[in-house]
Formats: C-alpha cells, sequence, structure tokens
C-alpha cells in the first residue's frame, strides 16, 4: 500500500507558488529598469510636440551669442524667440526693430528690467513675469528652485531695499452693500405633498410648482390663485422648467421620466427616453433647442428638444448628480453632484472641461450670476462662488450650517440659500456677509420636522422670492419698502468677518 500524499488547503499551496516565485526572482526586484535610449528618444520627442509644438515652427537657430553658463545647458540649441511682443512683458515699451525680435533672457536682463519697472506696475506683472522666467528656466534643463529668485522678492518689494520690509495690512471684508430685508407676505396651498420645484414663466404673468403629489400646478403670480392642474407623472416632480423660445413646459420625475409639455393644448407632447433612475433636475439652454437633464444614474443627458435624440450622455461623476445649469457662453453645461464635485462641461465635445474638488460633502444646488461671468454652488460644508470659465475659487460663504437644497441670485447681488431645516440665509454676493436670516412658521397643522426648503427663485422683475417647502406650501417674500439703513443698519466688523479663503 502506498504512501498516504498530505494534503493542503488551497490557500497554502498559492502562498507556497507565491513564496517560490519572489524568492526566485528576489535578487532582481530591486534593480532599476534599464533605460531605453530608443524608447526614451520617443518619448522625448512626443513631449516636445505636444508641449512645444505650437513653438517649434518659430525658433530660428542663432550663433555668435553670449552664452551665460549659469542659465543654459548646451545639450538644448538656444533659440532666438520671435514675436510681436518683447520678453518678458514690458509694459509701455514700444515695438522697433530691436525689441520685435529678442533672445531668450539671461538673469542679469531680467533683473535690469524688473529694477526699471515702477513698483506699481512690478507688483501687477510678478506672477507673469515670474512665471515665464521659471518656464524658461525649466525648458533649459536648469532644475526648478524651490526657492523664489531675488529678483520676485525686488517685484514684490516694490523694487527697493526699504519697501520690502514694511509690512503690509492684512486684507480684511470689504463693506457690504446695504440691502432691505425680506419679509412673508403669502402662503399659497394646494398641493397634497411636498413642493419640490419652481419655474417663473417668461412674461412674469404665471409660475409652476412641481410636488411629490405627482402634480405639475400652474398659479397667477399677481393673486396666488390656482390656475392649471398637469397630471401625468407617477412619481414625485423634481424639475420644472418653462421655455423663453416656444410654448414649452418642460418636466421631470422620480418615475425615470422626462416629459415636454405644450401649453397651448396642456398635453404631453413628447417624451424623453434614456435615464436609468430618477431625474432629479433639469434646465434649457438660452440660445439653442437643447435640454439637459440629471439623474441618480450619475449621468446628464442632452437632448435635442424637437426631434428628442440623445445627443450627449455627459458620463464622469461617480453618484448622483443633483443639479444642472445652462448658460450660452463657455462652459455650457454645469452639475453638482452627490460626490461632491462640480464638472464644467464642453457642449459641442460631450465632455468635461474641468473637475472642481473643494467641496466635501455633496453639492445639491448651483447658481449662475445673472450679470457678473461666476457662479455659487452650495454644499453642507460651505457655500463657495468660482469665477468662469475655468472654475476659479473665489471665496467662501460660511454660516448656512445644513443640508443646502437651493439657492438663487438676483441682479442686485443678493444671494439666497435655502436648506432642509427650513431656514433661510440672505447674503450680500460681493463681499458674502450674511445680512439676514428667515425661519418661516410651518403650515398648521403641519409637524415641525417639515419645515424644508427645496427650491427657491426670484421673478423676473426680482421684487418677489418664491420658495417651495415641505410643509405642502409656497412661500412668496417680499421687501420691506418701510426699512432704511438707518433702521436696519449693516452689523458689520471687518476685524472679525475676514474673507474666507481656500
Amino acid at each position: 500500500m502506498g504512501e498516504d500524499v498530505q494534503k493542503h488547503s488551497v490557500h497554502t499551496l498559492v502562498f507556497r507558488s507565491l513564496k517560490r516565485t519572489h524568492d526566485m526572482f528576489v535578487s532582481d526586484q530591486s534593480k532599476p529598469i534599464a533605460l531605453d535610449e530608443k524608447s526614451h528618444n520617443i518619448k522625448m520627442s512626443a513631449k516636445l510636440r505636444a508641449e512645444y509644438g505650437a513653438v517649434l515652427h518659430m525658433p530660428v537657430f542663432k550663433d555668435g551669442r553670449d552664452k551665460d553658463e549659469s542659465f543654459c545647458i548646451h545639450s538644448y540649441p538656444e533659440y532666438l524667440i520671435t514675436g510681436t511682443h518683447p520678453y518678458p512683458s514690458g509694459p509701455g515699451v514700444a515695438l522697433s526693430e530691436d525689441t520685435q525680435m529678442q533672445t531668450m533672457p539671461s538673469e542679469a536682463a531680467v533683473n535690469a528690467l524688473a529694477l526699471a519697472l515702477p513698483a506699481s506696475q512690478a507688483r501687477q506683472d510678478v506672477s507673469r513675469t515670474a512665471a515665464s522666467v521659471g518656464d524658461i528656466h525649466r525648458h533649459a534643463g536648469a532644475p526648478e528652485r524651490s526657492q523664489p529668485p531675488h529678483y520676485m522678492a525686488l517685484l514684490e518689494g516694490g523694487g527697493t531695499k526699504n519697501s520690502s520690509l514694511v509690512p503690509r495690512k492684512a486684507p480684511s471684508m470689504p463693506k457690504p452693500q446695504w440691502h432691505p430685508p425680506w419679509k412673508l407676505y403669502r402662503v399659497i396651498s394646494g398641493h397634497l405633498g411636498w413642493v419640490r420645484c419652481i419655474a417663473v414663466e417668461p412674461g412674469n404673468q404665471w409660475f409652476v410648482t412641481g410636488s411629490a403629489d405627482r402634480t405639475i400646478k400652474i398659479w397667477d403670480l399677481a393673486s396666488g390663485r390656482l390656475k392649471l392642474s398637469l397630471t401625468g407623472h407617477i412619481s414625485t416632480v423634481r424639475g420644472v422648467a418653462v421655455s423663453t423660445r416656444s410654448p414649452y413646459l418642460f418636466s421631470c420625475g422620480e418615475d425615470k421620466q422626462v416629459k415636454c409639455w405644450d401649453l397651448e393644448y396642456n398635453k404631453v407632447i413628447r417624451h424623453y427616453h434614456g435615464h436609468l433612475s430618477a431625474v432629479y433636475d433639469l434646465d434649457l439652454h438660452p440660445t439653442i433647442d437643447v435640454l439637459v437633464t440629471c439623474s441618480r444614474d450619475s449621468t446628464a443627458r442632452v437632448w435635442d428638444i424637437r426631434t428628442k435624440a440623445n445627443v450627449h450622455t455627459l458620463s464622469g461623476h461617480t453618484n448622483t448628480v443633483a443639479t444642472v445649469k445652462c448658460q450660452s457662453s463657455e462652459p455650457q453645461i454645469i452639475t453638482g453632484s452627490h460626490d461632491t464635485s462640480i464638472r464644467l462641461w464642453d457642449l459641442i465635445a460631450g465632455k468635461t472641461r474641468a473637475t472642481l474638488t473643494n467641496h466635501k460633502k455633496s453639492v445639491r444646488a448651483l447658481v449662475l450670476h445673472p450679470r457678473q461671468y461666476t457662479f455659487a454652488s452650495g454644499s453642507p460644508d460651505n457655500i463657495k462662488q468660482w469665477k468662469f470659465p475655468e472654475g476659479n475659487f473665489i471665496q467662501n460663504l460660511s454660516g448656512h450650517n445644513a443640508i443646502i437644497n437651493t439657492l438663487a441670485v438676483n441682479s442686485d447681488g443678493v444671494l439666497v440659500s435655502g436648506a432642509d431645516n427650513g431656514t433661510i440665509h440672505m447674503w450680500d454676493w460681493r463681499t458674502g456677509y450674511n445680512f439676514q436670516r428667515i425661519h418661516a412658521a410651518v403650515q398648521p397643522g403641519s409637524l415641525d420636522s417639515e419645515s424644508g426648503i427645496f427650491d427657491c427663485t426670484f421673478d423676473h422683475s426680482e421684487s418677489r422670492l418664491i420658495t417651495a417647502e415641505a410643509d405642502k406650501t409656497i412661500k412668496v417674500y417680499k421687501e420691506d419698502d418701510t426699512a432704511t439703513e438707518e433702521t436696519h443698519p449693516v452689523n458689520w466688523k471687518p476685524e472679525i468677518l475676514k474673507r474666507k479663503r481656500f
């Protein structure tokens, strides 16, 4: 009888196999891979084409120039830079034969130019000049410096030794513009569920609301009376928009449906099929016949209104896309998501232009300023302001410590944020000063927990603020005409309310 074969678990056998493999290659694993010259040359040529392709046709080799050993490494040819401006940019330097064609500057030349500039001009140009010189250092093969060059210190100090020693005054928030306080003047009842969304029609005669009772209601703006109810959705209506270009109303809901209503016949005339989960928001492009929707399926979709075609599916977010905004200038689409990021999209290519990851919590609200090329985003951590087109951060508006569901802004610079706990905060857009806080009482018969703001918008005259709330009501606010700057002064402390940067 043969010997019994010892049985081992699969885990043990795999572990032994791994160990044998490791022992076989242990002597080689720490050795660096030999540099393959051919692949390295291909990589460098591709990099040159990608990063300097735009100017590779411009440079001309020039001999007989004084070489600064500390500045250039001889493995790189020295080029003549041609263009319409001298380098570095010197304000007020007239174009001549000498300045129109200028060689790469030495450090001594840069220093001389820096000292020649007026102090105020130098401070304005410091970032541009310093960055460009740094680029040339890297292009010439010199290592990047950890300390700024001494000519930058001279520039920042205004070009003199003494002025750099003067302590600068700490930046504080400028005095905010005075805004009259807002007061509640009308409560409209009629919905049987949470009121989730609002849109005002372009003529400012009526407004439309969508609700968890699955209906869309149209109300007279002046009197607050119900004009019409539209039924058709089979779940909560989450977004409504009225077209400025046609007599159409668009709606979306948790039933995955996106509908186009003809308001001359009060009937659905088109459906836009494609979303795989609840559709949370929609917006119309202001200048072309395009509709953009966003959904819990982590995508936003661009639809051709007339043909119902899904032009683009904007994918990239990793969680629910909660809000979307459109504008006529680039970037034409902006989305905010529960993955905490904001994405700016290229509508033509259907791809992301920029991703803003400053927020730490879900972004549920976006608003575009009606006059400035800026926008704001709302999240439980902060309200943040950004600058188009790249999404450069401007400032934080801190203090509304709740889940912010909605933002609205008017031309006067009043920013409104509405939250899940029923609070409304009013902010001065320019300075980020919180000048008013409102917590309206819930409708009689409602629970205190049903105090929540789901959407808010200004009418087109910007004299009324309409809010959609969890107590099944629509509340309308207006400015207090009797208030003055003397009766309601700005409680402003510049030494405390400093502008926060992030």
